[in-house]
């Protein structure tokens, strides 16, 4: 699968660290490569989360490409 990311979403990756963001690439590439994740549909909302420690990774699959729509701090993501 390839990932892709929102304007939106985008705009968070750069903001994050770059350690948090390889982190995080690491178990997104992982989640599109095998579908092995911390990952739950969102209850509310379209979509599913990928947890990372304390990061969120908010997305939905569209045929064969997961797009991010946001990403972030567990306490700030679902708001």
């Amino acid at each position: 699968m390839m990932v892709t990311f929102t304007p939106r979403a985008l705009r968070q990756w750069i903001k994050l660290t770059a350690d948090v963001r390889a982190r995080i690439k690491a178990k997104l590439d992982m989640f599109a490569d095998t579908g092995i994740g911390d990952v739950k549909r969102l209850r509310g909302r379209a979509g599913s989360r990928l947890r990372v420690g304390d990061w969120r990774v908010i997305f939905y699959t569209e045929g064969k490409t997961i797009v991010v729509v946001a990403v972030g701090h567990r306490r700030e993501i679902y708001n």
